[in-house]
């Protein structure tokens, strides 16, 4: 039985009638290592995956600790759950009240009579917020991929190349340079596009004196990076100049503060306030930030109502960012691993404005 799984058993004070039936494929993929579909049912006597013909061998290569169980034709997912529960004499199932759909869960329920059904309160989610050793260098790989694919793409930026096309180059140069997928969805946004915070690279073609905003990030064996940069194609105009100086000092001054001890709000509020002040209020209307991990968004967030306390090894993002409709906007990202006395960033371009 894996460290994570014990972990998750002690949170539970899990007991021999007791057992959580796993359907998030992240929650998963952070207990068991298996990354197909199918389910993860765990006990204190029985930790196996549910899955059909077609992910059986995988199962097995992957998750090694676990029994695989396959479904055949007439016998559902469902069903061996509730026949391994019956022969492990299961009372009660923890169950993901977060991710379940009401007509997956009332399947379970006609499939799994007579048990309770308790919520999981995503306590696997609250177990993967601090990232072990082997996670922390998974995601330090990633960042270093996005980080060394956004230098190589910086020649690439000229007049007249669309977003999509900056988009598609980032992405391959991260593909073939070691990533084993994208952790999101890029984001290419130039000129006016820049207002909007998930812009989606479009058939724009780059003018001289626009501002692009590049948010992306490569996924290394199952995790994320996440960075944004914002540069400029010839000479900015005086106010996105302002803009972007604006939105620098709040990112270095919020980072600075972020360490283990700190609440997640009174960062944000550092960067939020400092943005305000500078004649920009109502102009940065998202959270300063969030965990990386599995997901690309993960708990805690740096944001105006989480008041969560930062603890070590977590990985937080903080990208403050300032919109102005029809004109353009800035945002700058790092990823960073936080520690007892500050944080340590793991994307490293330079954050100072870069004018190509």
């Amino acid at each position: 039985m894996n460290q994570r799984v014990l972990k998750l058993m002690e949170r539970l004070a899990l007991d021999q009638c007791e057992a959580v039936l796993v359907h998030n494929p992240s929650n998963m993929f952070y207990l068991s290592g298996y990354t197909g579909e199918g389910l993860v049912l765990i006990g204190r006597e029985m930790q196996a995956i549910i899955t059909d013909f077609r992910y059986t061998e995988q199962a097995e290569k992957q998750a090694p600790g676990f029994s695989v169980e396959m479904t055949e034709k007439g016998v559902s997912h469902e069903a061996i759950v509730g026949r391994l529960c019956a022969e492990h004499e299961i009372g009660a199932l923890y169950y993901e009240d977060d991710y379940l759909t009401v007509r997956s869960f009332e399947s379970c329920r006609k499939a799994v009579p007579g048990v309770e059904w308790k919520s999981l309160h995503e306590e696997v989610q609250h177990i993967r917020q601090i990232k072990d050793e082997d996670e922390l260098s998974r995601i330090a790989e990633a960042c270093r991929i996005t980080s060394e694919a956004f230098e190589r793409l910086l020649p690439e930026i000229k007049e007249g190349v669309t977003e999509k096309e900056l988009a598609l180059k980032l992405e391959f140069d991260m593909l073939t340079q070691g990533a084993t997928g994208l952790a999101f969805s890029t984001i290419v946004a130039a000129g006016a596009n820049g207002s909007l915070p998930h812009a989606v690279p479009g058939d724009y073609k780059v003018r001289l004196g626009d501002m692009i905003t590049f948010d992306f990030g490569a996924k290394y064996n199952g995790y994320c990076a996440d960075m944004t940069r914002t540069v400029a194609l010839g000479q900015p105009s005086d106010e996105m100049r302002k803009v972007y100086q604006t939105v620098l000092t709040a990112q270095q001054t919020a980072r600075d503060a972020v360490m283990a001890g700190k609440c997640c709000k009174d960062i944000d509020a550092i960067a939020r306030d400092y943005i305000y002040s500078h004649g920009y209020e109502g102009r940065f209307g998202h959270g300063l930030g969030h965990s990386v991990g599995i997901d690309i968004h993960e708990e805690p967030r740096l944001s105006m109502t989480c008041s969560a306390i930062l603890e070590e090894n977590q990985i937080m993002t903080v990208e403050p960012g300032i919109y102005l409709p029809g004109v353009g906007g800035v945002r700058i990202e790092d990823s960073v691993i936080v520690k007892k006395d500050g944080c340590i960033p793991l994307t490293s371009p330079t954050r100072e404005l870069i004018i190509l």
